[in-house]
Parts: C-alpha cells; structure tokens; sequence
C-alpha cells in the first residue's frame, strides 16, 4: 500500500488494525487521525508514538473471552456440517447406485456414452491434425 500513488481517501477506522502506520507516498498526506479510528494497537503518524512506558509496541485489547469460545462453537458445527453433508452426498448418489441395478445401469452405460464421444473427438482432431502436416 505504500507505493500506491493515486490515493485521494481512506478511511481505516474499526478494523483492528495494529503495529505501526506505514510510512512513504501516500500515506505521509493522510495526516487525519479520525482515519485510524478505532484500532486500538495502531501507532506512527499521525497518531501518537508506537512505544509505551516499557518501550514496547502496544497490545491489541482481549476481550473477556466471548469471541473465543463463540468461535471454536461454530468451528465445531462448520465441521460437524461438513461431515454430515459429505455422507449425505456421497450415500445419496453412490447409495443409490449399489441399491438400484437399473440406476446403476443406466449411469455407467451414460459414462461409457460420454467416454465413447471424447475417445471419437480426440481421434478426429489427431487426424486431422495428421492430415493438415
């Protein structure tokens, strides 16, 4: 982002940004504080230096512990999905042709079909490519 030159506004307020606002180009003409808004661990011009007391660079603030576990909950049922619809997928079509014969028939003599026609296609496009050298 630094090398971009044709910035005319940017607002980066809110997102959780954090460690030290880059400098060059564009951004030493973004001298508005009001951009950063919101990103508690962001530091550099304009706003205030990126050391406290301890000369280290500013903590992102954790919250009370909510998000985390609210998180690892939908990771579980995302996989939990993931799982109950790879089985529902996969018995619902492959299921279906070990359970009906005629199904399964029809399928693989479809494939074979389609098989038949690329085999057909590739042979032609080779002959004729033989032809035309």
């Amino acid at each position: 982002m630094v090398s971009l030159t044709f910035l005319n506004h940017l607002n980066l307020s809110y997102n959780n940004l954090s460690r030290r606002i880059p400098t060059g180009n564009q951004f030493q003409t973004l001298v508005d504080p009001s951009i950063y808004e919101g990103n508690a661990a962001l530091c550099g011009y304009p706003l205030p230096g990126c050391q406290d007391d301890n000369g280290e660079a500013p903590q992102v603030p954790s919250g009370d512990g909510e998000d985390d576990d609210d998180s690892k909950f939908e990771k579980l049922w995302f996989i939990i999905s993931i799982v109950i619809g790879f089985f529902v997928g996969f018995w619902g079509v492959c299921g279906t042709l070990v359970i009906k014969k005629s199904w399964r028939y029809a399928y693989f003599h479809f494939l074979d079909k389609v098989k038949d026609a690329l085999l057909r296609s590739v042979s032609s496009i080779g002959t004729f490519l033989h032809k035309s050298s």
